[in-house]
């Protein structure tokens, strides 16, 4: 069972990660400061983009029009600690019968 929990925290805290290195490197992009052309870019752009605009995508639909502001990445990151928190907390609770 801790293998169990193990690898499902470790899944969440990659895919936190990944929304972190997703966001920066929106910044940077919409910034100039790596060019977009460059093959490696787009690639690492286009599998973070894969990876996380999936999830995303809902969240944006609910959330309202802030002027330019994306904090869809800020929600889901905040919901996937949440949920983390919370399978440890049920997982102790599980393990060791506490209340």
């Amino acid at each position: 069972m801790r293998s169990l929990l193990w690898l499902i925290d470790t899944v969440i805290m990659l895919y936190v990660y990944l929304l972190i290195a997703s966001a920066i490197l929106s910044w940077l992009v919409a910034f100039n400061v790596v060019n977009s052309r460059n093959d490696v870019v787009r690639a690492i752009w286009d599998f973070l983009y894969r990876v996380t605009e999936p999830v995303l995508r809902p969240i944006r639909r609910i959330l309202p029009n802030l002027g330019g502001i994306d904090i869809s990445p800020v929600i889901l990151i905040l919901l996937l600690l949440f949920v983390r928190n919370l399978i440890q907390e049920l997982f102790a609770t599980m393990a060791y019968g506490r209340v």
